[in-house]
């Protein structure tokens, strides 16, 4: 049983490059990675599953030009699918969102069954996290259980961006230790 478990994800996992869609969500509930924070703030206020108290929860993050928005279902939207959801900008314009789903009312095959037949097979997989992806959209589906929704090319940035400044840091020590 062991090995034909391992020969059809061996089958499968592969698959899953040539069947996920070039076409994934930007978002979720009216809410796309792109827009800014004043829409984001318009869109939660309208939508009570997310449990948006106002401005209370908004916060700038360490970094220039980056903040993001929490918010949390326990006591304004209890009966809610959705937990504590993040909106996470850079320059104004949303590029993350996380969406925390509520164990105790959602299952996790359930969704991924959900995604696989909307969008097919996951990029990737494994017993942590499983990732559609295309040129523009990153979407994962995280244990125990949450959705992420990532703007590719502006997280591809800011990754380019960080190894850019470790380099740098990495050269500056070595030049010091030189010195020594």
């Amino acid at each position: 049983m062991k090995r034909l478990v391992t020969a059809l994800l061996a089958f499968l996992i592969p698959l899953g490059f040539l069947t996920a869609q070039s076409s994934l969500p930007d978002g979720y509930a009216g809410i796309h990675l792109g827009m800014s924070v004043d829409e984001v703030k318009e869109a939660l206020k309208k939508d009570g599953q997310f449990g948006y108290r106002g401005d209370r929860d908004v916060s700038l993050l360490p970094g220039e030009n980056r903040s993001i928005i929490e918010t949390d279902t326990s006591r304004t939207a209890p009966y809610s699918f959705l937990d504590r959801c993040w909106f996470q900008f850079y320059e104004d314009k949303l590029y993350i969102i996380t969406i925390n789903i509520k164990t105790e009312k959602m299952d996790h095959y359930s969704v991924f069954s959900t995604l696989c037949n909307k969008y097919g097979l996951p990029s990737s997989l494994n017993p942590s996290k499983s990732e559609w992806v295309n040129d523009s959209v990153m979407i994962s589906l995280e244990r125990p259980l949450s959705i992420k929704y990532t703007d590719k090319k502006v997280f591809d940035s800011l990754m380019e961006q960080s190894r850019v400044d470790n380099a740098v840091i990495e050269n500056n020590q070595q030049h010091f230790l030189e010195g020594l």
